[in-house]
């Protein structure tokens, strides 16, 4: 399994245990994701958009406020993360 798989299933995971993780730990979870989705991007050849509508910054939103954000929507936000860099994996798989 690859360190992108293994960061995947750790991001499945903390949305299952939402409840069970501390402030901070939701919010390292989310601030690796962004980076890690911006990684790949650079390295699919997607521009960054740095606008409102892109779901990276949706999710710097989530982690910025996270004392304020219900388990509902840090769950989401994992989730959203985990299948942005699967489907973002899957790309680079396929240029390989």
């Amino acid at each position: 399994m690859s360190l992108t798989t293994y960061f995947i299933a750790e991001l499945v995971r903390a949305a299952n245990q939402v409840g069970n993780l501390t402030a901070a730990e939701k919010r390292r979870l989310l601030e690796r994701a962004v980076i890690t989705i911006r990684e790949m991007r650079d390295e699919v050849g997607i521009l960054p958009s740095r606008t409102a509508g892109d779901a990276v910054i949706d999710l710097q939103t989530t982690a910025a406020a996270i004392e304020r954000r219900t388990d509902d929507h840090v769950r989401a936000a994992l989730l959203d993360a985990a299948d942005m860099i699967r489907t973002l994996h899957i790309i680079l798989d396929g240029k390989e």
